[in-house]
């Protein structure tokens, strides 16, 4: 059940991550970053999440994705 909701968190955050920092991307990659940033930003919110709740998750995650992209698009995607 766990990798159940990581991928859909992951696919939300992906999703949102995208269209805000406005990146035109599949859908496998924009999955792919928003499970390897819900990841990331699990790690790095996690004391956030304890603290306010849930919802912090869904921050961590979209906040983990937006800085993989960053990354993605600034060292892989300009090639």
């Amino acid at each position: 059940m766990g990798m159940v909701f990581l991928l859909i968190v992951g696919a939300a955050a992906g999703f949102l991550a995208t269209r805000i920092m406005r990146v035109e991307a599949d859908v496998l990659t924009t999955v792919a970053l928003g499970v390897l940033g819900a990841l990331i930003g699990g790690v790095l919110i996690r004391i956030l999440l304890t603290i306010t709740g849930a919802m912090a998750g869904l921050v961590g995650a979209v906040l983990g994705a937006m800085a993989l992209i960053w990354v993605y698009q600034t060292y892989i995607g300009r090639r």
